[in-house]
């Protein structure tokens, strides 16, 4: 079984059930295999070798998913692109993918105009929309040239299907090659922990560069015969008026999606009786928030918290809804098809309760990093993906992320763990947002800053943030300094860039 081959099984199970919502668009699923196989057989008349990267700078639209599954049935590698990336980024991305495809949309003319006298690897520019460009094919005009034939091309779950560059929070972004059975095993990990089930409607919200947003949000729903609906912008009104209209049953997101969601003044005027399942990953979920998305979504039983990396295609844990209140910041367990263990920095398991780094392997992890043999063999040495995130595990084997090994504080000798400290914060009412770092500190080596965003219309001092947490942690763990500010730094997946606020002045 191959990625392209579940559409096509999807495609002649429910020819005339809907497949993608995009804007004011709707495909079935034999409209939608039928532009995917014509995009495959373009790529294939002009010439693509098996394992070539095709790459992607698309907002999410059906033209993402259709060359991602066009470029699979192929035999190529699907290489998104950041859409927010700076021009010099995205340069670099498909100079060291050695792209030889590239597909933007016509938002991104300037950015590929200005770069496109560097891209001397590039031999075909395809735009997605209303562009006339001297050199560019029209991405339309070439589907109706191309046959919608199933493309004749032997490939086996161990070939690769896609390139996907690590957003990243420091240095360049590797690019974590990902093969048909990775991505496989990692939908039947999903499936199972997520509970999830044929025909539902989903919102597809995170971008589609990430593997949470393509391999869980989307090529699932796709396996399992659902209808997806395809969010170019994330516009918190515009969220709720599809939820409504299109009587979605599923929201997937980063808490920051969520706490906007919350955050709109008549939230509750909405009808949300038609989700039956909210799922939440890339940052940590908050309980209080848990608790007004029940809210929100009444027919929820709870929320599904999933845990994962781009090298693990994604999932690694997922804490399914029956337990969602009653295992506090916790992640779940490990999901059925791999292997888990929490060890100390020699690589030996640690006991249960106690904090280590989080490793895993099993099929759905990645082959390893482009061109990058070093940074591959220290992620995966031996036979292990080192996540470099910190955790414990609990008696019954359920798994809490304690925070990024590198965002531990050392203050006097004391190991802070930033995460422990975001979870208090969040729980008071004035707080909207808020994140810790560590600072250098003259006496104790390093102190505790918190990063605190008020919601509308509300004020605080220091003093009162630095109290309340006094009164709920040991005091060495109290933040010595707050700063408020009206937004935290993000990376795309909804992390915060703890590295920008590290540079800034003290």
């Amino acid at each position: 079984m191959t990625i392209g081959q579940l559409l096509t099984l999807t495609a002649s199970k429910f020819p005339d059930r809907t497949a993608l919502l995009f804007e004011d668009r709707k495909f079935t699923y034999r409209e939608f295999n039928r532009r995917v196989n014509q995009f495959a057989q373009t790529l294939l008349r002009f010439g693509l070798r098996k394992g070539e990267k095709v790459a992607v700078l698309l907002f999410n639209s059906n033209h993402s998913v259709e060359a991602y599954l066009g470029t699979a049935k192929a035999g190529g590698v699907f290489t998104p692109i950041n859409f927010r990336l700076a021009a010099e980024e995205v340069l670099y991305i498909l100079d060291h993918s050695d792209a030889r495809f590239f597909v933007f949309a016509e938002d991104f003319a300037g950015t590929v105009a200005k770069i496109r006298p560097q891209l001397s690897k590039i031999d075909f520019f395809i735009s997605a929309g209303n562009l006339a460009l001297p050199g560019t094919l029209d991405y339309e005009k070439l589907l109706k040239d191309s046959k919608d034939v199933e493309p004749d091309r032997l490939i086996s779950e161990d070939d690769e299907c896609q390139l996907m560059y690590t957003s990243g929070t420091t240095g360049k972004p590797k690019g974590a090659i990902i093969t048909h059975r990775n991505v496989l095993w990692n939908l039947f990990n999903t499936i199972l922990g997520r509970e999830d089930k044929e025909g539902d409607t989903a919102l597809v919200i995170g971008p589609l560069y990430h593997t949470a947003a393509l391999n869980n949000h989307f090529t699932v729903r796709m396996a399992l015969a659902g209808t997806t609906i395809l969010i170019k912008n994330f516009e918190p009104r515009r969220v709720m008026e599809f939820i409504e209209k299109e009587r979605v049953n599923i929201i997937s997101g980063a808490p920051a999606v969520y706490h906007l969601l919350l955050s709109l003044p008549d939230v509750e005027k909405y009808d949300t009786r038609s989700i039956t399942k909210c799922t939440a990953g890339a940052a940590i979920l908050p309980d209080e928030t848990k608790r007004r998305l029940l809210e929100l979504f009444p027919n929820a039983q709870g929320v599904y918290d999933v845990y994962g990396c781009t090298e693990a295609s994604p999932c690694i844990t997922v804490l399914k809804a029956a337990d969602s209140l009653r295992k506090k910041e916790c992640v779940g367990p490990p999901l059925p098809f791999l292997e888990v263990k929490i060890v100390d920095d020699r690589d030996r398991e640690v006991p249960v309760g106690r904090v280590g780094e989080l490793l895993c392997r099993g099929p759905n992890v990645m082959k390893g990093y482009y061109k990058d043999p070093q940074a591959t063999a220290e992620a995966l040495r031996g036979g292990w993906l080192h996540t470099g995130d910190l955790a414990r595990r609990d008696e019954e084997g359920f798994i809490y992320i304690v925070d990024r090994k590198k965002d531990m504080i050392i203050s006097g000798g004391e190991n802070i763990y930033p995460r422990e400290i975001e979870e208090v914060l969040y729980q008071h009412p004035k707080i909207q947002d808020a994140t810790v770092i560590g600072i250098p500190d003259s006496l104790w080596g390093e102190s505790v800053r918190a990063f605190v965003v008020l919601k509308a219309g509300q004020t605080m001092k220091e003093e009162e943030v630095v109290e309340y947490c006094k009164s709920r942690l040991a005091s060495y763990k109290k933040p010595k300094s707050v700063k408020f500010v009206e937004s935290l730094p993000r990376n795309p997946s909804g992390k915060v860039l703890k590295t920008v606020l590290r540079e800034q002045k003290h």
